[in-house]
């Protein structure tokens, strides 16, 4: 007689989080407890237009709706939507053939366009305009016949929409670390451009390194590196001097997310975190801490950062201070094919993908 052995897991049990009390006891704090909170922060432009963009062809086309990739990286929004009815796929092959498929604001390459109109797609495109643009350089300078150094991170999906646009013209450089590696045809005509999440700091490094390699290297004829990154970045620059902490919200897979950790040490602040829910936050992190610091990702929402200021506030970390160190007011149109479809329902009163003016109409 043979016998089966069924494992059963144990049930998860929560973790009791110290008092106040427990942790004060713990380590002093020096100094009254407050947070600096910064700003501008989550949400930027190309990602409230893409999230937008599920959203309403959730609501004009009805579910099922299928998104190539996590449509931003961040993992409330992707099971928010999921919750909607919206399906997320790997690659098109997935994809019932005829389907509705919505590209991801990280941008896709020609192939993975391609592919699609293969399986007679119904595509909508939210790619973020500044990821869009980065493309556009891509194709000029490839027709120009130009070696183009694309600076980011090999394997993220908005480098391999990018380098899917001039393959033969272009090589990826990780950072300084590949610099040497690189071999050109025509130390002459050479161009950097850039994912646009990066550390503006290690990206400027890269190039002053290549420079040095290929002094005619020119630059991009705009910034790559967008709006929101450089301007987060800048706040958490301002903040981090005078942080005992800094937590950062973000899901592991945001670059610009990561990147604000970094950026957080190098310019001073004693630790910082990266965590995707107040839950994750540990409370020892406030050990003698008496200033925290908190921003988010890009594609964060606001109320993700709202639950980790209450936490804080039970804390002791009652007295907020907004730093602001720049104004967004930029706002992306929704997608054309979204816009049509509205248009055709006698709805034009959205047609701009910004949450605020969402919200208003």
């Amino acid at each position: 007689m043979t016998s089966t052995v069924i494992s059963v897991p144990m049930p998860t049990v929560p973790r009791r989080r110290r008092t106040p009390e427990e942790v004060a006891a713990a380590a002093p704090v020096f100094g009254p407890r407050r947070v600096l909170l910064a700003a501008p922060r989550g949400y930027c432009a190309g990602v409230d237009r893409a999230v937008i963009a599920v959203e309403k062809a959730l609501e004009a086309y009805g579910p099922p709706v299928y998104v190539r990739k996590q449509i931003v990286h961040n993992l409330h929004v992707v099971s928010t939507l999921e919750e909607k009815g919206a399906i997320f796929v790997d690659e098109t092959d997935e994809v019932p053939e005829g389907a509705r498929l919505i590209f991801s604001a990280h941008g896709v390459s020609p192939a993975v366009v391609q592919s699609a109109k293969d399986r007679n797609l119904q595509t909508i495109d939210a790619t973020c305009p500044l990821v869009t643009k980065v493309h556009r350089e891509a194709v000029r300078f490839a027709r120009d016949d130009f070696d183009i150094l694309l600076i980011g991170h090999e394997g993220h999906e908005e480098v391999e929409g990018t380098y899917g646009e001039a393959p033969e013209h272009m090589q990826i450089v990780n950072g300084p670390e590949d610099v040497d590696k690189v071999t050109v045809r025509d130390p002459d005509k050479v161009i950097w451009l850039s994912q646009t999440t990066l550390s503006v700091d290690e990206a400027m490094h890269t190039v002053n390194l290549l420079r040095e390699r290929f002094p005619s290297l020119q630059d991009p004829p705009s910034d790559d590196i967008c709006y929101a990154t450089s301007n987060r970045q800048a706040a958490i620059k301002k903040i981090a001097p005078e942080a005992d902490l800094v937590l950062v919200v973000g899901s592991a897979n945001s670059s610009n997310s990561v990147r604000l950790v970094e950026v957080a040490l190098e310019y001073g602040a004693k630790a910082s975190y990266r965590v995707d829910f107040a839950n994750e936050v540990d409370e020892s992190w406030f050990e003698g801490v008496a200033t925290v610091g908190v921003t988010s990702g890009a594609s964060v929402p606001e109320n993700l950062v709202q639950d980790v200021l209450h936490l804080l506030s039970q804390y002791g970390y009652g007295d907020v201070e907004e730093v602001v160190t720049a104004e967004e007011d930029i706002i992306f149109s929704l997608p054309k094919e979204i816009r049509a479809t509205l248009k055709a329902m006698g709805d034009s009163s959205r047609g701009l993908g910004g949450r605020r003016r969402a919200d208003e109409s």
